[in-house]
């Protein structure tokens, strides 16, 4: 398949070091993060081809607008109206319900350009909605290192879980780490 070539040549020429603990054995949401630049599509879809994921990404609404807007959707893409953020869940869980499994790419930091201070919740309301397991996706530019990390499974008990994301991503900056947010929700602080 051209995908395959295309990853593998990528792969060959990247200064980056690519790792995998991905539980392949169920589909899963897949954290994108730090998402603190457009190369993190591309690195996800080099991830994707090179281990022959069946990926659906989310993207703001707007991307699928202009011309490229029929290429996001054939690489997976799923436009997203951020004015009605809980509407999405219930969208996913219908398609899901449709047709094939796939796993989810989501970065819930969100924006790469507006520095916020919590990440978006949606991953986990999708996962505790849907029963997929999480799995840890990271880019690393100071340190040369890209891939997927362990798959888990959200428990209910947010604190405990988003502890147990805060220390796997504690190590991970991210292409600009200026621009990295901590990861933590919330429903948190709320509990």
């Amino acid at each position: 398949m051209i995908t395959r070539l295309i990853a593998r040549l990528f792969w060959a020429a990247s200064s980056f070091t690519l790792t995998t603990e991905h539980d392949r054995s169920r589909p899963s949401i897949l954290l994108g993060a730090p998402h603190t630049s457009n190369w993190d599509f591309v690195y996800m879809m080099a991830i994707n081809w090179r281990e022959q994921l069946h990926v659906r990404w989310l993207g703001k609404h707007t991307l699928f607008r202009s011309w490229y807007g029929p290429l996001f959707r054939a690489a997976g893409g799923i436009p997203v109206d951020r004015g009605n953020p809980r509407a999405v869940v219930a969208d996913l869980l219908a398609e899901m319900e449709r047709g094939t499994p796939f796993n989810l790419v989501i970065t819930p930091d969100g924006t790469r350009t507006n520095r916020t201070d919590y990440w978006k919740s949606g991953f986990y309301r999708i996962a505790r909605a849907t029963g997929m397991p999480v799995t840890l996706g990271f880019i690393d530019r100071p340190n040369k290192r890209v891939g997927l990390g362990p798959t888990i499974d959200m428990t209910g008990d947010v604190k405990a879980d988003m502890d147990r994301i805060r220390a796997f991503y504690a190590d991970k900056l991210g292409w600009h780490p200026q621009r990295r947010v901590e990861p933590r929700l919330r429903d948190e602080e709320d509990r």
